[in-house]
């Protein structure tokens, strides 16, 4: 599956098995994060397109924000191709 990050254009693969977050990582590409269990709300952010699925039953997002898009990479896997907006993400290799 592939995962589009917004504005910025950034772009990498991810295995069904894998976190937004782990997969991003693994491509090169930096997303804010800290406690890396749903709770901290480090690493919030829009799901534009797509959809996923969480993998903690009821991650650190109000019904109001789930509602509205909003997403927490750490906990979450891609059910097919999406799009997220996350402004403060970047390649580690500068590209």
């Amino acid at each position: 599956m592939k995962v589009t990050v917004e504005p910025g254009g950034l772009g990498f693969d991810v295995a069904p098995t894998l976190t937004l977050l782990r997969a991003a990582e693994a491509a090169g590409i930096s997303l804010p994060s800290s406690c890396r269990n749903g709770t901290c709300r480090t690493c919030i952010c829009r799901l534009i397109d797509g959809q996923v699925r969480h993998t903690i039953e009821w991650p650190g997002l109000s019904a109001e924000e789930k509602a509205e898009g909003w997403i927490l990479p750490c906990v979450a896997e891609p059910l097919g191709d999406i799009t997220i907006d996350a402004p403060l993400a970047f390649s580690v290799f500068g590209d």
